[in-house]
């Protein structure tokens, strides 16, 4: 088979498309061919050496995936040779064909074709995992999703108005924010010109966010805690502005505040497939009954995966990126 190789970390041009060994499912495993793939910045930071997979794991890049079952190896039941599924991956989803444990399958939903399918698996088990499992947003609170135009926070928003949540959303155009109000957002604020904890305070009364989803790490840390209410739930994802900072406890305290960190990837198996079995009971039925859909900003073919990398960079879409194979 083919697939997005590293041979040396490096920008998008390290990525190749190469000649590999097809990979053999084992014990409850499935082997998926590919149909599409999708781009997310984990798979980035991989590229550039900073995000290395799980010893024993596909070296490729690619979370997610969606395709049809090709095999199926011993001790897999309820799902057969020609199903139509997408899939949580912990990397391999650039190429051909991917071995996936049978616990991080999904079928693809109704109404959904399956090229589309594969923006689904990430966003919707990060999102419901986060700020429904972990910081247990309820209806009528108050919920800021920062970079409310990525694939993350597109279905962030729609899952919390699903629930009844007031949502706020950060952005750097006008363009975004415009988007991200038609999927719902009630508060919409340009991280560029704008002062999120102040807008988030105005728009409340004083009272804060009640659950935040942030993937910014370092930079928002203090921000982010200032702009919670009292007894309210930070919930970080990302790194994107850095690794270390600095976090003032007395306001968290006074917040009685809870910060948690998570990543899907490094889980143990049987907590990613609690994580996608509460997908497909809590979700699905919102994307078949078309209150949730995933958001495409661009479709490209496989081999390009280094043009994929260069828009997420570059930070001027909205949704997904996908890659598709012929």
């Amino acid at each position: 088979m083919y697939a997005i190789t590293i041979p040396e970390p490096g920008g998008p041009e390290a990525l190749v498309w190469a000649e590999v060994p097809d990979p053999v499912p084992g014990e409850g495993e499935v082997l998926v061919e590919v149909v599409s793939s999708a781009v997310n910045r984990a798979d980035l930071l991989q590229r550039q050496g900073f995000y290395n997979p799980p010893p024993g794991s596909s070296p490729y890049p690619g979370l997610e995936c969606a395709g049809r079952i090709a095999a199926i190896g011993p001790g897999v039941a309820g799902w057969s040779v020609g199903d139509e599924v997408c899939a949580l991956l912990v990397g391999g989803g650039y190429a051909e064909k991917v071995v996936v444990p049978a616990g991080q399958l999904l079928p693809v939903p109704q109404g959904i074709d399956l090229a589309t399918a594969a923006a689904l698996p990430e966003v919707t088990c990060t999102v419901w995992s986060n700020v429904f499992m972990i910081a247990h947003l309820r209806p009528g609170e108050t919920f800021l999703v920062h970079g409310g135009s990525s694939g993350i926070g597109t279905m962030a928003i729609q899952l919390a108005k699903a629930v009844g949540a007031k949502v706020a959303v950060t952005a750097g155009t006008k363009e975004k924010l415009d988007f991200c109000a038609e999927l719902g957002a009630d508060i919409l604020i340009n991280y560029r010109e704008q002062d999120f904890v102040e807008e988030i305070r105005e728009n409340t009364a004083g009272g804060g966010a009640d659950v935040i989803l942030d993937n910014m790490g370092a930079k928002y840390l203090n921000r982010n805690v200032d702009a919670l209410a009292v007894n309210g739930r930070l919930a970080i994802i990302g790194m994107q502005g850095g690794i270390k900072g600095e976090l003032n406890i007395a306001t968290l305290l006074g917040k009685r505040g809870a910060i948690t960190a998570t990543t899907l990837r490094a889980r143990p198996l049987a907590e990613k497939a609690a994580v996608v079995a509460a997908v497909r009971e809590h979700v699905w039925p919102l994307i078949e009954g078309g209150h949730v859909r995933p958001i495409v900003d661009r479709t490209l073919p496989m081999s390009d995966a280094a043009q994929g990398h260069r828009v997420l960079e570059e930070s001027g879409h909205i949704g997904k990126v996908l890659l598709t194979l012929p």
